[in-house]
């Protein structure tokens, strides 16, 4: 629970926090009095086992929801400047293994806008075009996405970041 007030977490997330926190506990049990206890072993499984039921448990309680955690997220990265793509390889090494994330185009503009100023480039600052466009496709983003942004008028930049405030509709 102190790590859930704490931390926004998935369901794969928090298995390993749980799981990670045994064995840590195991091993401060050896520390402190040897490997005398022969059923420490026992008991670590013991305890891992119990791990899925207290899962799920916290999703009945609504205390653990991977359906919030992604629009949660997802919303904070692309405010970030983060592509769609490296959003789905964020969620994914949370564990999630395919969020229903929109292809939303414009959204997908607005990111590349916030990244670019961020970076200070295009209408942003003066970064040299190539080297940019280079850093946005490792970013994930597509070339004529990247290039749409590069082209923007500042002022319109900044109208599109801002509408990444407004709920996607």
């Amino acid at each position: 629970m102190n790590h859930m007030a704490r931390y926004a977490a998935t369901e794969t997330g928090l298995a390993r926090v749980l799981s990670r926190r045994i064995d840590r506990w195991g091993q401060k049990q050896v520390a402190e009095f040897g490997e005398d206890n022969a059923d420490l072993p026992n008991l670590i499984r013991r305890a891992k086992a119990e791990i899925p039921g207290i899962l799920a448990r916290l999703k009945e309680l609504g205390i653990l929801n991977d359906d919030a955690f992604v629009a949660s997220r997802a919303k904070r990265l692309t405010r970030a400047g983060k592509s769609r793509r490296a959003t789905l390889a964020h969620l994914a090494a949370k564990g999630i293994a395919s969020p229903d994330l929109s292809d939303d185009p414009q959204r997908e503009l607005a990111a590349a806008c916030a990244y670019l100023r961020r970076r200070r480039a295009g209408p942003f600052g003066d970064t040299p075009t190539e080297k940019i466009l280079a850093a946005m496709a490792r970013g994930g983003f597509s070339q004529s996405t990247a290039r749409h942004a590069m082209s923007l008028e500042r002022k319109e930049a900044e109208q599109l970041i801002k509408s990444l405030d407004s709920p996607p509709t």
